[in-house]
């Protein structure tokens, strides 16, 4: 009998164990989500309602967005075009998007981060030098030139970029690993906060002089 008892203590110990280790908090897929007690003031969290499935057809789960090439006409010479949950509602709940990526010669695509998401990144046409930096206090630097069918990843969360080397113009895309990734780009993220970060505090993080961080600031504002 007791060895019974001790039997069912030692299952019910281990399922209790195996609940607690499982269980976790979603990743939530918006920036800021902040308490509030009155749901008419309230935003659904974590995607969005659902469509009836009897109402669901064919075209929810297509998307035309990518096909097309995206204007490179800018300071950076690329250009990015997203089909995440905010483009192509189909992708709800499925937790992965897509993006294309069109660069000029000489195109960056500049050093950013997804905060929610993996990303594995493939070249359609073209060279791209690709490359990411680990986290504190390593930050030990991967890169690797790629050509037309050559992949390449990119851990969550960790600073990465795209550079056109070649003479001509070339193409990527992308897939990630959230409907949601997020995009946070560190140049315009620094230097064109809204409002400003106080440029004594960017002088000395960036070591510059306050008045180059000034004129940066103005140019991303």
């Amino acid at each position: 009998m007791k060895k019974g008892v001790s039997f069912l203590v030692a299952v019910a110990f281990m399922a209790l164990a195996s609940f607690l280790t499982s269980a976790f908090d979603p990743s939530p897929l918006q920036d800021i989500c902040v308490g509030i007690n009155d749901p008419k003031n309230a935003v659904f969290v974590n995607g969005k309602f659902c469509k009836d499935p009897n109402l669901t057809v064919a075209d929810d789960f297509f998307y035309q967005g990518l096909k097309n090439p995206g204007d490179t006409q800018n300071l950076v010479g690329s250009n990015v075009t997203f089909a995440t949950i905010e483009q192509f509602p189909g992708l709800n709940t499925l937790g992965i998007s897509m993006v294309r990526i069109d660069y000029a010669p000489y195109g960056v695509n500049t050093p950013h981060i997804h905060p929610r998401a993996a990303e594995i990144f493939t070249v359609l046409k073209g060279t791209v030098l690709a490359g990411f930096v680990t986290s504190n206090p390593e930050h030990r630097f991967f890169s690797k030139v790629l050509n037309k069918g050559d992949v390449f990843a990119f851990p969550v969360g960790l600073l990465h970029f795209q550079y056109n080397i070649g003479h001509t113009n070339a193409v990527a895309i992308a897939a990630l690993s959230s409907q949601a990734p997020g995009v946070i780009t560190i140049a315009n993220t620094t230097f064109g906060s809204n409002p400003p970060i106080n440029p004594d505090i960017l002088a000395k993080s960036f070591q510059l002089d306050k008045k180059v961080v000034q004129y940066l600031q103005a140019r991303f504002q």
